[in-house]
This record gives structure tokens, sequence and C-alpha cells, in this order.
């Protein structure tokens, strides 16, 4: 009996002892740091969908449009790398005066803009009746990269400031840090609005493609970095 109960105390202490073993007991505070900046997106990625039609017995062809487009982005300036085929589609076009249905032709492009102002410049040397729609699918920041690491070491910085100041008011040291975690909970907003519908402006038989109505509005980015620091002497 007595061997057991120095068994079961030996096991015991083992167990305590290698407990308090995992168990971090430095002197230690935790806080968080955040970092915020605004910016103005200077890219945008947008999507232009042509269309054939019937112009009288006429069909404006996919092909022509296509050329139309080609034309304006190179003019524009606009590298082949930020100019991209989406996808193909047709419909069915009911003339009322024929037995067979006409099929037409759709196909969506992919641009990306990294001057606003030749949007614009590039819609307007295309039929607009030929534009069956235009939207903005993203936004973007040319110095997104730089900018995430610039407001990651803020933060970082404000954690430790945050810190320093908290010890300093009980008489306390800032010691190394033990832990610095990167929150990633940061997304870059995108758009959700058309900029510029074409189909009404096709059926009104208007001529001229209408301003366009981007608004480029600031975004706020946000990082957050929690940090663990010991305290000095302790």
């Amino acid at each position: 009996m007595k061997k057991l109960s120095i068994l079961v105390i030996a096991l015991t202490v083992s167990v305590l002892s290698g407990f308090a073993q995992n168990v971090d007991l430095r002197a230690k505070i935790e806080v968080s740091g955040v970092a915020e900046r605004e910016v103005t997106p200077d890219i945008i990625n947008v999507s232009i969908s042509l269309k054939e039609y019937m112009d009288g017995k006429k069909k404006i062809t996919i092909s022509e449009l296509e050329q139309q487009l080609e034309k304006a982005v190179q003019a524009a300036g606009i590298a082949k790398e930020d100019f991209r085929i989406n996808n193909l589609s047709s419909y069915n076009f009911i003339d009322p005066k024929k037995k067979t249905p006409e099929f037409l032709a759709s196909k969506q492009y992919g641009i990306r803009f990294r001057d606003l102002n030749k949007f614009n410049q590039v819609i307007s040397k295309v039929d607009a009746k030929g534009i069956q729609y235009t939207n903005i699918d993203s936004y973007d920041y040319s110095k997104i990269e730089y900018l995430r690491n610039e407001l990651k070491l803020q933060a970082l910085v404000a954690a430790k400031t945050k810190a320093t100041f908290m010890l300093n008011g009980i008489g306390e040291k800032l010691g190394w840090p033990l832990s610095i975690t990167e929150v990633e909970d940061n997304n870059f907003p995108q758009p959700r609005n058309v900029m510029y519908m074409a189909r009404d402006q096709a059926a009104n038989g208007a001529a001229d493609v209408p301003e366009s109505d981007i608004d480029i509005k600031t975004i706020k980015l946000t990082y957050r970095v929690n940090a663990v620091f010991g305290i000095s002497g302790r």
C-alpha cells in the first residue's frame, strides 16, 4: 500500500511538473496596433460587351465592332496584356418579315484602364448601337503591395507605442517582443454598379455615347497587428 501511495505521489508530481513546464509564466503584455490609409484607386477593370445588330437589311457584324474596339484601345495606348476576350455568345433576332430567325453574336471583352480618362476615349470610337453594356468589374491600386507593407509596419509600431505607454503608467519597462501576429481582415472593396447601358441608347436612336458616370471614391485600407511583449526585469 505504501509503494502504491508513493507511486501515485510520484506520478502526480511528474504531471504537475510537466504542466508547469508548458505554462508560460513570463510577465508579458498583449496589445494590438492599427494603421489606416485612404487611397484613390488608379486602376479600373472594365468589361465591355459588343453585339451584332441589324441596320435595315444589313447586319453589323461582331468583326466590324471588334475592329473598332481594337483600334480605339490601340489609339489610347493600352497595352495588349490589358485587353482580352472574356466570352462569346449568340442570341436570336426575330424579324417579322422573315420566316427564320437571325442569329446575332455577342462578345465580351475585359480592359484594364490605368488612366481613367481613357475610358471615354475608347467608348466614343465604337458604334454605340453595337455596345450592349459596359461594367466596372473591380478597382485596383498600383502601389497596393508597397502600401500594405507600410501599413503593417505602422500597425506594429502603434502596438509597441501602446504597450510602452501602458507599462510606463505602472512604472514598468517594455521588453523584447515575444510574438507578432498579422490579422488578415482587410479586403479591397469592389464596385457593383453598371457604368453605362447602351441598349436603351440604341433603341432611342441616339448616336453619341453619353458622358461616363464613373465615380471613383477613396477607399480606406486598415491593417491590424497583435503583439505580445515581455516586461523588462520581470
